[in-house]
């Protein structure tokens, strides 16, 4: 598994924990920015993030904004991105088990440093169930290839 991690100025700060955490940890990962609390563009990381994810099936993606709300709209946008918002355990662990998301979103207004590396612990280290979620995965699915009927 390789990690696509990448922030606005708003969630640098949970960003750079989460990078702490994933070289102690020994995951490889790209970070794609931002640097610094300069403000920046949040769909401009949205979008770097979630097209590493879509195009390569071994990549989970990790993205911060200030609330974790505009970067994932961002990161949803890409054909393939199912990035969840998540600000507790059982939102992180639920979103990978039942959605099969590929992509946490997280906000460094919302949630601290400890709890950022908390929750991609869990995220990262979650297996989607498939079983009977498969059938509403594929029903996204359906729905962003425009294929979806009732």
């Amino acid at each position: 598994m390789k990690v696509a991690i990448g922030c606005d100025h708003g969630g640098l700060n949970i960003k750079n924990a989460i990078i702490e955490y994933l070289k102690e940890n020994g995951i490889e990962f790209t970070d794609f920015g931002c640097y610094t609390e300069e403000s920046v563009d949040y769909p401009i990381y949205g979008y770097k993030v979630a097209k590493e994810v879509s195009d390569n099936s071994d990549t989970l993606g990790v993205l911060c904004c200030g609330t974790g709300i505009g970067i994932s709209m961002s990161a949803n946008k890409v054909k393939g991105i199912r990035a969840a918002v998540c600000t507790n355990e059982f939102m992180a662990e639920m979103t990978r088990r039942h959605n099969n998301s590929n992509i946490i979103c997280m906000g460094g207004r919302i949630i601290d440093e400890a709890m950022a590396v908390k929750l991609t612990d869990i995220f990262l280290n979650t297996e989607f169930e498939g079983d009977r979620h498969t059938k509403r995965v594929d029903m996204i699915t359906a729905i962003e290839e425009g294929t979806f009927e009732l």
